[in-house]
């Protein structure tokens, strides 16, 4: 029986409890694919990673990331849960950035204004969604197709389907047929109105992750990351700006992203809030 170290990582929140968690195996080198996706079931959290040796000398560190169902090749929570985990395990990352390793390939990681961020990894998938496919999905969210202000494919890992509200309002009020959708991972953005909703946050997401095994997820890294490289690469969103995310399941996650020098950051405070020992 394998006896590992464990944290619990609440991610894209300031406020304890009220951001995502990912559950985190330190040192599971010794584990089986079948264990990693029998525990990811078990903790039943949207996702569970678990920390390996590197397998190329440029990585600090490789992950792999299970949902309940599923092993994904990348998601955004999950990699900055799983960085804060390995540097409060004592990790000491060889240059001035971190690099992670995940069936995605290299994610950098790195410390800035007090939270952590990951650098976006090209789409495997962008584009026009197919016409039928979106009125499948506006079926499914029972809404308007004509509601729909624009979509597009971000998929950088978890399969996402993305479309554009014209309001906060519009992406709070949605009541998903999840059955109907039960193939698709989708996300929803719609934009604040700075007079009724305040200045602080720019964009309202939510994340219907279906297709992983999850309805909605809280506050979703990977997701972002698509809608920023979409949004901003067709003018939809400015460089800099903060999106809001989880309010409907009681979650305040607020996702910082970026543009700098030609690449988007993705970036959110991150904080342990249970450690202890694994026993497998």
């Amino acid at each position: 029986m394998a006896e590992l170290q464990f944290q619990q990582i609440d991610v894209f929140s300031s406020e304890p409890t009220k951001g995502n968690p990912v559950a985190v195996v330190i040192g599971a080198d010794t584990l089986t694919t079948e264990q990693m996706s029998a525990f990811a079931n078990w903790t039943n959290l949207s996702e569970t990673t678990f920390l390996l040796r590197p397998t190329t000398l440029e990585a600090d560190y490789r992950v792999r990331i299970f949902t309940p169902q599923t092993e994904l090749p990348f998601a955004g929570h999950p990699t900055l849960g799983s960085c804060h985990a390995w540097l409060a395990a004592g990790g000491q990352p060889r240059r001035h950035m971190i690099i992670q390793e995940c069936g995605l390939g290299l994610v950098p990681v790195r410390s800035h204004n007090g939270y952590l961020a990951f650098s976006a990894p090209p789409l495997q998938r962008s584009g026009s969604v197919e016409p039928d496919l979106l009125h499948r999905v506006a079926a499914g969210l029972k809404i308007a197709p004509s509601s729909i202000r624009a979509a597009a494919w971000t998929d950088n890992g978890p399969g996402w389907l993305s479309i554009m509200l014209g309001s906060r309002k519009e992406v709070l009020a949605l009541e998903p047929d999840y059955a109907a959708l039960s193939d698709l991972s989708i996300g929803v953005i719609g934009p604040w109105d700075a007079i009724q909703d305040g200045k602080q946050v720019q964009f309202e997401v939510r994340a219907f992750a279906m297709g992983c095994g999850v309805n909605e997820d809280p506050v979703t890294g990977s997701l972002n990351a698509g809608l920023a490289q979409w949004l901003i690469g067709h003018g939809l969103a400015p460089e800099h700006y903060i999106a809001s995310q989880g309010t409907r399941l009681g979650r305040a996650g607020r996702v910082h992203v970026d543009l700098e020098n030609g690449k988007i950051w993705i970036g959110g405070i991150t904080t342990t809030l249970v450690t202890g020992m694994l026993r497998l």
